[in-house]
């Protein structure tokens, strides 16, 4: 169908510690298939993908399979524990997120910063799972508090593109979520972004204390930032 990667942007020219995220390295997007498109200024399709939806949420072949491109599967969820009723609100979803998948999240942020081409970190709506990972990844560089919360809230935009992804994919399968979690409340990201600033050295040092390194952070640091 030729349609256009909902929710894409590439977080280039976002300002960061020592300059800005250069452009073609990082782009965030909703769930991709194999016969979408991108604006002409952002790099098409990218050499690698973070794919961070959990294990039944996966095709057996991702869409962006082949022509050289890598895929990388982080379940960003699934280490949620099990039996437990979702939370009733995003804000508390992100915070549970970092609670009890920190480990994984710490893998996304390694992948990313050991990627030295276009990489593109996606979900299926692009907006929470990828927003905590790219906050974090934004945070780590030394971003803003105002351009990471930007850069979240930008998926409001983008809604009915995310629901039109989701009826052309799921159909009549879709699953039916609390009102609450379709939306892109600014609360719940200054939830996660007020975690990391209680901490001892900030972002860094919950990536640290989580079982980040130094050595991914300068990785990041010269693989992203021009």
């Amino acid at each position: 169908m030729n349609e256009y990667v909902p929710n894409l942007r590439d977080l280039g020219g976002i300002s960061v510690a020592g300059g800005a995220i250069r452009h073609d390295r990082l782009l965030r997007s909703a769930l991709p298939l194999s016969d979408d498109r991108a604006p002409d200024e952002i790099v098409w399709p990218p050499k690698v993908v973070i794919d961070l939806r959990s294990e039944h949420e996966v095709e057996p072949v991702h869409p962006l399979s082949g022509n050289d491109v890598s895929i990388h599967n982080f379940p960003l969820l699934t280490a949620l524990r099990p039996g437990v009723a979702p939370p009733e609100n995003l804000a508390e979803l992100y915070l549970l997120m970092l609670q009890t998948t920190s480990a994984t999240l710490i893998e996304v942020v390694a992948a990313v910063a050991e990627s030295q081409t276009t990489t593109l970190v996606h979900c299926s709506a692009g907006k929470d799972r990828t927003g905590v990972s790219v906050a974090m990844v934004l945070a780590l560089l030394g971003a803003s508090r105002d351009d990471i919360v930007d850069d979240y809230l930008a998926t409001a935009a983008n809604e009915a593109a995310i629901e039109a992804r989701f009826q052309r994919v799921f159909g009549a399968n879709r699953a039916v979520l609390p009102a609450q979690y379709l939306a892109t409340p600014v609360e719940a990201i200054l939830g996660v972004l007020d975690t990391w600033d209680a901490t001892e050295a900030g972002a860094k040092g919950w990536f640290l204390n989580a079982g980040g390194t130094p050595e991914t952070i300068e990785k990041l640091q010269a693989n992203l930032v021009g």
